[in-house]
């Protein structure tokens, strides 16, 4: 019986790039934006862990690519809000850390998630969290099941 290849996700924190894989098979790139205080585990550092992880949740099936979320709910956007808040948009794929140093990230709300700063993609500007384009994480979102294997390398 031949065992089915799951994706995995790769993510560059050099060069701001997350890559999707099916075995050897680059299925889909990426820009991205990681933490603008560099990698790191610590709880409240807004540093983006590494190692390996996975997908835990998939939060946002079906909403709009503008839909706005505040603690994993979708909430009403306002214009303020778009201008001055980071915010969490059109997806969130949570993630679990998978090895003893990253084994906070979830309780750290780590997610790959979009953003209403996509003029910052590709330059590492978050607060933690991987960033991406909105339409760049309904495509992923849809790409990858839980459980997909996370990367987050220097």
């Amino acid at each position: 019986m031949k065992k089915s290849v799951q994706p995995m996700v790769d993510i560059s924190v050099r060069r701001q790039e997350l890559t999707v894989r099916l075995g050897r098979k680059k299925l889909a790139r990426y820009p991205v934006s990681t933490s603008r205080f560099g990698l790191g585990e610590e709880k409240g550092s807004f540093k983006t862990p590494s190692g390996r992880f996975e997908i835990s949740d998939k939060i946002g099936e079906g909403a709009s690519p503008e839909t706005v979320f505040k603690s994993r709910r979708p909430v009403k956007v306002t214009q303020k809000m778009l201008r001055e808040d980071d915010l969490v948009m059109g997806r969130i794929l949570w993630l679990e850390g998978r090895e003893e140093k990253n084994a906070n990230t979830h309780s750290r709300y780590i997610y790959i998630h979009g953003t209403n700063h996509e003029d910052e993609i590709g330059t590492a500007t978050s607060h933690g969290c991987v960033r991406m384009r909105r339409a760049d994480v309904v495509e992923l979102f849809d790409q990858v099941p839980m459980g997909t294997t996370v990367v987050i390398r220097p």
